[in-house]
């Protein structure tokens, strides 16, 4: 999405589960995992790295160190989350998505709480971050498997009808490729 917003281009090669499986893949990749992620000649396999990466450099990692420090923190606040949502998927889903969507809003309240202290509409400082892209992007994926996920929460239901209308964020979810994608690599959600 940050990609998108910032209007660059992606080339994106789907891995299936079965092509996967077979290992010759997993095989060439340095941690055996995915996302790779090629940016002339870096290349990097850790998604925080490479959301970092890309903050960085389209200016989405704030205007200082002290912005930049408390982009982390909110990132890897989201990546708290993220965690529980992919166990969820992965490993508890027929026994444990009730209670997760019962939970959810614990989990839910802080982000809500420093959204309405902003200003600006994000999580730091007056202009969007990569942290705000993946709360974004998880906040999406909630919604889809808790439908009412954020029907007690205002902002943060305000924060991503605010960043959903950003034109190439739109013309992104709008279009038909995208829609495509599992969100889940197994096919949950």
């Amino acid at each position: 999405m940050i990609l998108a917003d910032n209007e660059q281009k992606l080339k994106e090669n789907l891995v299936s589960r079965e092509e996967w499986m077979k290992g010759d893949k997993k095989g060439s990749c340095l941690f055996g995992q995915l996302p790779i992620f090629e940016d002339g000649d870096l290349v990097l396999y850790q998604s925080n790295a490479i959301l970092r990466h890309v903050g960085r450099k389209h200016g989405a990692y704030g205007k200082n160190d002290c912005e930049a420090s408390l982009i982390d923190m909110m990132n890897d606040s989201v990546e708290d989350l993220r965690l529980k949502y992919i166990k969820l998927i992965y490993q508890e889903y027929e026994t444990g998505k009730e209670a997760y969507c019962k939970d959810l809003p614990n989990h839910l309240k802080p982000f809500e709480s420093i959204l309405s202290k902003s200003k600006s509409g994000f999580l730091v400082g007056d202009q969007i971050s990569f942290a705000d892209y993946n709360l974004f992007d998880l906040l999406l994926n909630n919604k889809v498997l808790c439908s009412a996920s954020l029907d007690s929460f205002p902002t943060l239901k305000s924060y991503v009808d605010k960043i959903a209308a950003r034109p190439k964020i739109k013309a992104l979810l709008e279009c038909e490729n995208f829609k495509k994608l599992p969100i889940n690599g197994n096919g949950k959600q």
